[in-house]
């Protein structure tokens, strides 16, 4: 199933736009500014900075007439990622401190607080096995969200130093 989503320029879907049906690392060459988007298909991480950097928001179908209120974002989407559709299990490693190092503790399901689940204070390190997931620095998938899809993230001081609480899986059933 391939993704798409449509750009427009200013609120309430006006304005020129843009539409997308895969990764894109900077919309400046297609317009100047997007302040509202219509999701028809597929889940995707926005960025508000070019070549993917910056806050992450998720988007899954739908309309998004002022994303920018709705999510209280500042600056708006400058690039933005599809996230593959995912079918199988779910699993990802969860330590305690960087390198893999400290507490750890294998996840197969989305865990809205690390500490009432793991008496984990935070975690510094994790290994995504299977299933794209996306974690929260506060508990019940509130705060700032990255994405994280298969691999080894050794130090997440590197990624502003956050310190995640809750984690959730991205299902199909979303799409």
């Amino acid at each position: 199933m391939m993704g798409k989503v449509i750009f427009y320029e200013d609120r309430n879907f006006q304005g020129r736009s843009y539409e997308c049906m895969g990764d894109c690392g900077d919309f400046s060459s297609y317009m100047s500014r997007c302040h509202s988007c219509r999701v028809e298909s597929g889940c995707w991480m926005m960025y508000d900075h070019p070549n993917y950097m910056g806050n992450q928001y998720f988007f899954r179908r739908g309309d998004y007439a002022d994303y920018m209120s709705m999510f209280g974002m500042n600056n708006c989407i400058r690039s933005c990622r599809m996230i593959p559709m995912h079918r199988g299990s779910y699993r990802m490693k969860i330590y305690e401190r960087e390198n893999f190092m400290g507490q750890m503790h294998e996840m197969m399901d989305d865990c809205e607080n690390i500490m009432d689940r793991y008496r984990m204070s935070h975690c510094q390190s994790c290994h995504v096995m299977d299933g794209h997931w996306l974690m929260y620095e506060q508990p019940h998938y509130r705060g700032k969200m990255l994405y994280f899809r298969p691999g080894e993230y050794r130090s997440f001081s590197n990624m502003g130093g956050m310190r995640f609480m809750s984690m959730r899986r991205i299902m199909d059933s979303w799409y």
